[in-house]
């Protein structure tokens, strides 16, 4: 099976001159996955279940960019046991990360950060920490945030072991919380509370998360202009399952909505393009991945 032009394969100027020589007339795919639902079990945090389309992927060497409301701990963590060398983005788009041992030389403007270059996109944690206590107070709602939370109520909420778990409080730019009683409430006064503060609020699979005006998608759209810099004909195939994914999702040339228990009919209007597994979590995930990656009439290789 042919693929793009490997990351490995000369520099910014060869692959300039074999687009325009048309030597090199295959597209280079870039993946980027959601994890919690998608690659992950939503249970079990699982990914066995995907291992045959993620050896293709490293086979083939396309770049797969893991994509999270998880922090850059909990990321970093699965990127090893993976053996991924692409980017990664943390938080729902706060802030993209690139590993020292990535293919292509990291952006000049990329910070040094605990050994690893970054690109922050939202605000501090901090600021959202204090906003999320204004908001809470302004709407008289009980809500409890991730920065009020032990280790052990993190990981009585999300199923995390208690390692796992203190490596998921370590937030930079997004506040997940929840609401501490039941009832119907006015989201809209949420989002326009948020609003006023500049920030904005998105629903993940367990939790409501405060953030900045960056999401997934642009993020994703961030990355994808460096990497265009290296592979002018690229393609991206993108992965998802809930709200906060589908700004990513309405970007990539290969959307795929992973199935789950909540139902978006009107999405597919929005993304008519759309892809919608029969399948949950990691095994929906391996059989989309293989049959755009297999199907090399339909994504232009070969």
């Amino acid at each position: 099976m042919k693929r793009g032009v490997s990351p490995n394969r000369g520099n910014k100027d060869n692959h300039k001159k074999e687009e325009q020589s048309g030597a090199h007339t295959s597209p280079f795919i870039v993946i980027f996955t959601d994890l919690d639902g998608t690659l992950l079990d939503h249970n079990s945090y699982g990914w066995e279940e995907a291992e045959p389309a993620l050896r293709l992927c490293r086979e083939s060497l396309i770049p797969l960019i893991l994509v999270s409301s998880k922090t850059r701990a909990e990321i970093r963590a699965l990127h090893q046991e993976l053996g991924l060398s692409s980017p990664f983005i943390s938080e729902n788009g706060g802030g993209i990360f690139f590993p020292k041992e990535g293919k292509h030389p990291y952006p000049s403007d990329a910070v040094l950060s605990h050994g690893v270059r970054k690109w922050s996109i939202g605000p501090a944690h901090d600021f959202l920490v204090k906003a999320l206590g204004e908001i809470r107070d302004e709407q008289g709602w009980k809500i409890r945030g991730f920065s009020e939370m032990t280790p052990e109520e993190i990981s009585s909420l999300t199923g995390l072991d208690l390692a796992s778990a203190r490596l998921a409080s370590q937030r930079e730019y997004d506040e997940p919380f929840v609401f501490m009683e039941k009832g119907v409430r006015n989201m809209d006064t949420l989002h326009h509370a948020a609003g006023q503060k500049g920030l904005r609020i998105s629903r993940g699979g367990r939790f409501y998360h405060l953030h900045g005006k960056s999401d997934k998608g642009e993020a994703m759209g961030r990355l994808v202009a460096w990497y265009r810099t290296y592979h002018p004909l690229l393609r991206t195939i993108a992965l998802g399952d809930s709200p906060v994914d589908f700004s990513m999702l309405k970007r990539a040339d290969y959307p795929v909505l992973i199935r789950s228990s909540h139902q978006y009919p009107e999405l597919k209007k929005v993304i008519p393009r759309l892809k919608v597994t029969q399948e949950t979590g990691p095994r929906g995930w391996n059989a989309a991945v293989l049959d755009i990656l297999n199907d090399e009439t339909s994504i232009g290789i070969g």
